[in-house]
C-alpha cells in the first residue's frame, strides 16, 4: 500500500467521522474499520464510471450494513458521483443528499436503499441472479456484453438476520459465482461482544450453504484484501464469502474495539486525536490536494472501463442487431406490447378462482413481456405461478424464466427487489397471502424505493378452509393497504384479475400485490377495465337521475354477495348501488369528481363486505353504515360452512342492508 492510498483511506476515515460529529448522530465504527477493504474494492476491483452512475454493465455495490451509510457518501465524494463537501456536512439532515441510510433514487451511485439489515445480502443475490440470466440471455461466443460481478459488505449484524441465511443458502444453491460478500467482522455489537448472542463460525456456516469462504486476518492489509479478491474472482462454480477481521472505529484510540464506537458520534476531542494518531489535517472537512490528484487518475483509469465496453457494444449491435434491439428494449423497461390489444387476455369463460385466471394470464404474459421473470415460495402449483415452456433457472441454466425460491419468503421478497433495481427484468414472487407476514419487510422496502414487484398472493382468506386460523389471513389486507406507495388489488373474477396484471405491469413507480382466492367465483358481464381506476359502479338499480337507496360495496369473493343481495333488494322495492373495490389505492387516486360519483356523500346507507378485518372500510361506511367482516381469527372448516358461520352470505347482505333502512 502506498503512502497516497493510505492518506486516501485515512481521509474516508475522518470524512465519515466529521459528518456524524457535525449531525451529532449516526454510526462511525464501521466506516472507520471498513474503510480500507471498501477503498481498495472501489479503486482496484470494481469496475464503474462515476461519470455514468447507470452505466449498464457497471459492477454493482450493497452496503447491506446501510448504517455505515457515512463510508458510501465519503466513497461517492472522493470517486466522484456528484456529492460535495456541503452534502457531506449535510448528513443526516432533512432534504439532504446524505440521509441516514442509503436511498436508493435518492442519492447518485446508491444502488439499493438498505438499513434493515439482511436485506441488503438478499438484494445483492437478487441483482447476481440477474446478471447471470441477462448474460445467457445476450451474450455471445464473441461478445460479452453483460459481464460484471456484484459486491456487498455485510457485519455481524447481517449475518444474525435470517433473511440473510435464506439468500445464501439460495446463492449457493444456485452457484452465483459472480456475486462476492465482504464481512466486516468486528465481533462487536451494540450491546457489546458478539459473543454474547453469536458464536457460531461464521466462515463454516458460509461452507455448508456452498459459497468459497476465504479469510483477510488484517482489516487494514489492503495488499491482503486485493489478493482475496482476485482469488474470489478466480471461483466459477460458487459465490465468495470474504471474512476481513476488522477493528471497530479504528484509529480512534479511546473507542476502537468497543460497542460505544458503533452508534454514537466520537467527539470532538476524539477527532481531534484520530486526525492527529493518522496523520491527517487538523483542518475539518479536507480532503488533502494528493488525495484529490490521486483520485483523479484513479477516476480518468476507470472511465475508460466503459469506453472499452462501449465500443465492444458497438461491435456487438452491427453483428447482432436483433439481439441488441431487444436488450435495449429490456434495459429501457418499456412494454413492447399494448396489454389491452392482447384479445386472449381479456377472454375468460364461467367461473374460475382467480389464482387460476391469474395462472393463465401470467402465461400469456410470457409470451409479450419476454423479459418476465419469477416464481414462488415452494408453492407455484398452489398458487399457478408457473411459466410454461419458459426453463427453469438453476446452476446449469441460467436462461430459465422460472424461478424456485424454496421456502423462503423474506429472501424471496428482498431477493425480487435486487432483480428490479439491477435493470433490464419484471419480476415477480408469489406465495399464500398469510404469509406475506414473512416478507413484510422487503415489501415495505419495494415501496419506498417505488420498485413495481409484483406479488402474486393467493389463498385470500377464511375460504381456505381446512387448513385453519394458521392459514387464513385476518388482517393482512389492512396491512398491505397501510403501506405508502404499495396498490393492494383484489379481483371479483376473472376480468378483474385481468386488469389487476395490467395494472401491475404498466407501473412504474409502484410495487402491486395480486390477492386471489382458492375458491371459484362468478364471472360477471357488467366487469371492466373501469376497475383500473379502483372502485366502480358494477351494477344499479338507481332510478334515473335519482340516487339509490343504498350502496352495496366489496372486494373479491364478496362482490358475489352484495351483487346477488342487490337483487333481492330490488325486489323488495329497494334500488341498490353495487360498487367494486378491487383497489382501494387506486380508487383513492382518482379525482374528487369520480370519487364522488361513486361515493356520493350525501348518500349514507352504505354497506361494506369483506372476509377480512374491518379495518379501513370505516372510511367509506361512515357512521351511518355498517361492514360485514371478521374481526377474529378464522377456524377449521370446509370453506363454504365458514362462510356461512362468518356471516358472508347473500342473506345477510340482504339483513343488514334493511337493517340499515330501518325496513
Amino acid at each position: 500500500m502506498s503512502k497516497i492510498e493510505q492518506l486516501t483511506v485515512d481521509t474516508i476515515r475522518v470524512l465519515s467521522a466529521e459528518a456524524i460529529q457535525k449531525s451529532n448522530s449516526g454510526h462511525p465504527g464501521l466506516p472507520l474499520g471498513v474503510a480500507p477493504m471498501a477503498y481498495t474494492l472501489w479503486s482496484k476491483h470494481m469496475k464503474h464510471n462515476p461519470k455514468n452512475s447507470k452505466w449498464q454493465d457497471r459492477d454493482r455495490f450493497v452496503l447491506s450494513a446501510g448504517h455505515g451509510s457515512m463510508l458510501e457518501y465519503s466513497l461517492l465524494h472522493l470517486f466522484g458521483y456528484g456529492l460535495t463537501i456541503e452534502d457531506i456536512k449535510n448528513f443526516r439532515q432533512f432534504g439532504s443528499l446524505t440521509p441516514g441510510h442509503p436511498e436508493y433514487g435518492h442519492t447518485r451511485g446508491v444502488e439499493v436503499t438498505t438499513g434493515p439489515l439482511g436485506q441488503g445480502i438478499a438484494n445483492a443475490v437478487g441483482m447476481a441472479i440477474a446478471e447471470s440470466h441477462l448474460a445467457a440471455k445476450f451474450n455471445t461466443s464473441e461478445h460479452a456484453i453483460v459481464n460484471h460481478y456484484t459486491y456487498a459488505i455485510c457485519g455481524d449484524g447481517d449475518n444474525m438476520e435470517g433473511i440473510s441465511g435464506e439468500a445464501a443458502s439460495l446463492a449457493g444453491t444456485l452457484g452465483l459465482s459472480k456475486l462476492i460478500v465482504m464481512y466486516d467482522s468486528n465481533a462487536i455489537s451494540i450491546e457489546g461482544s458478539t459473543d454474547i448472542a453469536f458464536t457460531e463460525d461464521v466462515g463454516m456456516r458460509f461452507t455448508a450453504y456452498g459459497w468459497q469462504v476465504l479469510y483477510v486476518e488484517d482489516g487494514n492489509d489492503m495488499e491482503a484484501i486485493s489478493n482475496a479478491l482476485e482469488t474470489a474472482k478466480l471461483e466459477l462454480n460458487k459465490p465468495s464469502f470474504i471474512v476481513v477481521k476488522t477493528i471497530i472505529g479504528f484509529g480512534c484510540a479511546k473507542k476502537q474495539g468497543t460497542a460505544s464506537a458503533h452508534g454514537e458520534p466520537l467527539g470532538e476531542d476524539n477527532i481531534l486525536d484520530m486526525k492527529k494518531c493518522l496523520g491527517c489535517s487538523e483542518e475539518p472537512f479536507t480532503v488533502p490536494t494528493e488525495v484529490i490528484n490521486h483520485m483523479e487518475n484513479v477516476k480518468s483509469d476507470l472511465a475508460k472501463q466503459e469506453d472499452a465496453w462501449n465500443t465492444l457494444y458497438t461491435q456487438y449491435k452491427e453483428k447482432n442487431p436483433e439481439l441488441a434491439s431487444e436488450y435495449d428494449a429490456w434495459q429501457n423497461g418499456e412494454l413492447s406490447t399494448d396489454l389491452l390489444k392482447v384479445e386472449e387476455m381479456w377472454k375468460f369463460e364461467g367461473k374460475a378462482a382467480t389464482r387460476n385466471s391469474s395462472g393463465a394470464i401470467i402465461n400469456i404474459l410470457a409470451k409479450y413481456v419476454p423479459n418476465l421473470i419469477g416464481g414462488s415460495a415452494d408453492l407455484a402449483p398452489s398458487n399457478k405461478t408457473y411459466m410454461k415452456g419458459m426453463g427453469d433457472f438453476s446452476r446449469e441454466d441460467r436462461n430459465g424464466s422460472n424461478l424456485h425460491f424454496g421456502v423462503r419468503e423474506h429472501a424471496m421478497a428482498a431477493i425480487a427487489n435486487g432483480i428490479y433495481v439491477h435493470g433490464g427484468l419484471k419480476p415477480f414472487v408469489s406465495t399464500f397471502f398469510v404469509f406475506s407476514d414473512y416478507m413484510k419487510g422487503a415489501m415495505r422496502l419495494s415501496a419506498l424505493m417505488g420498485l413495481p414487484v409484483t406479488y402474486v398472493l393467493t389463498h385470500d382468506s377464511i375460504a381456505v378452509g381446512e387448513d385453519g386460523p394458521t392459514h387464513e389471513p385476518i388482517e393482512h389486507l389492512a396491512a398491505l393497504r397501510a403501506l405508502p406507495n404499495f396498490n393492494v388489488f383484489r379481483p371479483a373474477d376473472s376480468k378483474e384479475t385481468a386488469v389487476g396484471w395490467y395494472a401491475a405491469m404498466t407501473s412504474k413507480t409502484t410495487p402491486t400485490a395480486l390477492i386471489l382466492t382458492r375458491q371459484n367465483l362468478p364471472l360477471y358481464e357488467e366487469t371492466s377495465t373501469e376497475a383500473l381506476k379502483g372502485a366502480y359502479v358494477l351494477k344499479t338499480y338507481e332510478d334515473a337521475g335519482k340516487n339509490p337507496d343504498i350502496i352495496l360495496m366489496a372486494s373479491g369473493s364478496e362482490v358475489e354477495y352484495i351483487y346477488e343481495g342487490a337483487k333481492v333488494l330490488n325486489e323488495k322495492g329497494i334500488k341498490a348501488r353495487v360498487v367494486s373495490m378491487p383497489c382501494l389505492d387506486l380508487f383513492e387516486a382518482q379525482s374528487d369528481e369520480y370519487k364522488e360519483s361513486i361515493l356520493p356523500k350525501d348518500l349514507r346507507v352504505r354497506l361494506a363486505v369483506e372476509a377480512a378485518s374491518s379495518l379501513g372500510w370505516h372510511k367509506y361506511v361512515g357512521l351511518d353504515g355498517d361492514i360485514i367482516s371478521i374481526d377474529r381469527f378464522g377456524a377449521s372448516a370446509p370453506a363454504d360452512t365458514l362462510f356461512k358461520e362468518f356471516g358472508f352470505t347473500t342473506e345477510n347482505v340482504v339483513d343488514k342492508a334493511l337493517k340499515l333502512l330501518n325496513k
